[in-house]
C-alpha cells in the first residue's frame, strides 16, 4: 500500500516538475523579482505559479478521470499524440529567447502577497495553453490509468496525484529561484537562454521517450 502511494505521488511529482520546466514570461518574471528584489519575492512568485498550475491540474485530472474509459481504449493513440505535443513544446522552449522579455519587464515595488497573487493571476490567465500541456504529461506518465472506478480509493488516488503535482511544481520554482539567488552576482540575462536550451532538450527527450515506448509496447502486443 505504501509503495503504491509513493508511486502515485511520484507520478504527480514528475508531472508537476515536467509541466514547470520552461523559461517563458512567467519564469522570467520570477527570476527578475529574485534578482531585483529578494529571494523570498522570487520564491513567493514561483509558489503563485505552482498553485495556479495545481488548480488547473485539478481541472485537467477531473477531465482525465471522466474520460477514463475512452482513455483506456485509445491509450496508445493518446500517448503518441501527447508525446508529439510534448516534443513540439520542447522545440518551442529550446528556440524561445527570454532575454528581450526580461529587458521589457520591470519588477516594480510590490509586497510578497502581491508577488504571489500577481503570478497566480497571470498563470491562470493562460489556462488555454496550460491545461492541454498538463493533460499531455498526464498521458505521458500514465497518470490516468492509476485512477479506476469511483470509490474512495479512486478519490484518494486523485488527491495524492494532485499533492504530488503541487510538490513537484513547488520544488521546481523554489529550487530555480534559490539557485538564481545563490549565483545572482554571476547571473546574466543570456544564462536564461541556456536554461531554455536545457529545459527544451529535457522536455523533448521526454516526448521522444513516450513515442518510442508507445511503438515498442504496440510491437510487443
Amino acid at each position: 500500500m505504501l509503495i503504491t502511494i509513493l508511486e502515485i505521488l511520484l507520478r504527480g511529482f514528475a508531472v508537476g516538475v515536467a509541466a514547470s520546466i520552461t523559461v517563458g514570461p512567467v519564469a522570467v518574471l520570477c527570476i527578475q523579482r529574485t534578482l531585483s528584489k529578494t529571494t523570498k519575492a522570487g520564491i513567493l512568485s514561483g509558489l503563485g505559479v505552482a498553485c495556479a498550475d495545481t488548480l488547473m491540474a485539478i481541472i485537467a485530472y477531473f477531465f482525465y478521470a471522466m474520460m477514463q474509459a475512452q482513455i483506456e481504449k485509445y491509450s496508445h493513440i493518446l500517448s503518441l499524440v501527447g508525446g508529439i505535443f510534448v516534443v513540439i513544446v520542447g522545440v518551442y522552449i529550446f528556440f524561445q529567447n527570454p532575454v528581450p522579455q526580461i529587458r521589457r519587464n520591470r519588477a516594480g515595488n510590490t509586497t510578497l502577497w502581491k508577488d504571489f497573487a500577481s503570478m497566480f493571476g497571470f498563470t491562470i490567465a493562460n489556462f488555454v495553453v496550460v491545461i492541454p500541456y498538463i493533460l499531455a504529461f498526464f498521458a505521458m506518465f500514465g497518470v490516468g490509468t492509476a485512477a479506476e472506478g469511483k470509490d474512495v480509493a479512486s478519490v484518494l488516488t486523485g488527491v495524492f496525484i494532485i499533492l504530488g503535482f503541487l510538490g513537484g511544481a513547488s520544488a521546481w520554482w523554489t529550487g530555480l529561484t534559490s539557485v538564481i539567488s545563490l549565483f545572482r552576482r554571476r547571473f546574466r540575462p543570456r544564462h536564461l537562454l541556456t536554461i531554455n536550451h536545457v529545459a527544451g532538450i529535457i522536455v523533448g527527450l521526454l516526448g521522444i521517450y513516450t513515442i518510442l515506448s508507445t511503438f515498442i509496447s504496440r510491437i510487443d502486443v
